[in-house]
């Protein structure tokens, strides 16, 4: 049985963990621009709040004790594995971390690198040339990044949700969304008629799964 003594204050743990998935998500990312830099910021501070609360402090597990004990008898909530909720509330008693919920967040979170990795190769390419980005993951997508940052959070939070991270997310997604549009501004006010033509065909957020991605050319 794991000692819920030894499950937080773990502090070494919250910088060493936030650090290595804050600059993993920069080596793909690669902010350069004050906006980069601004949804970058958001998503680092999304690392932190999360990682604080998985070794450091549990604020949701203290928050929601009374409730928690109430509704899950028998469960040592300031045990580490116990903060994986969703695989407690929805039954699950081996091993958490072989759990649905924490298995699918390695989908969302992996897929998320690598949208932010194979829009990032795009974009750069081109923006050196002072082009209009449309081929690879933009043929799908208008925001793979912000879609990218989106669905790495979104994993996080299917293996460790708390009050915080909860809160923090559909803020973040509103504040990716007004960049987004903010993008389209200047890029139709740039490239004019080849941006018209290209969001007219391209989706904003959701691909469309029924039909091949077409480049500009």
């Amino acid at each position: 049985m794991q000692d819920s003594a030894l499950s937080y204050g773990l502090w070494s743990l919250v910088i060493i963990n936030s650090l290595v998935f804050i600059i993993f998500a920069f080596s793909f990312a690669k902010p350069q621009s004050p906006r980069d830099w601004r949804s970058f910021g958001a998503f680092s501070g999304f690392i932190v709040a999360l990682f604080t609360e998985m070794y450091g402090y549990p604020l949701t597990i203290y928050l929601l004790s009374g409730w928690l004990g109430t509704r899950f008898p028998g469960v040592d909530f300031l045990a580490h594995d116990a903060g994986h909720l969703l695989e407690v509330m929805f039954g699950w008693r081996a091993n958490p971390h072989f759990g649905p919920f924490h298995l699918l967040s390695f989908a969302f979170i992996g897929g998320g690198f690598w949208l932010l990795s194979a829009a990032w190769r795009v974009l750069y390419a081109h923006q050196r040339r002072g082009m209009l980005a449309t081929t690879g993951a933009y043929a799908r997508i208008r925001h793979p990044q912000y879609a990218g940052f989106v669905l790495i959070m979104f994993g996080f939070l299917l293996q460790w949700p708390t009050l915080l991270t909860l809160a923090m997310f559909p803020i973040l997604c509103v504040m990716y969304v007004r960049l987004a549009h903010r993008e389209e501004r200047e890029a139709q006010r740039v490239f004019g008629a080849e941006w018209e033509r290209y969001a007219a065909r391209t989706p904003r957020w959701v691909p469309r799964l029924n039909a091949a991605p077409r480049s500009h050319g």
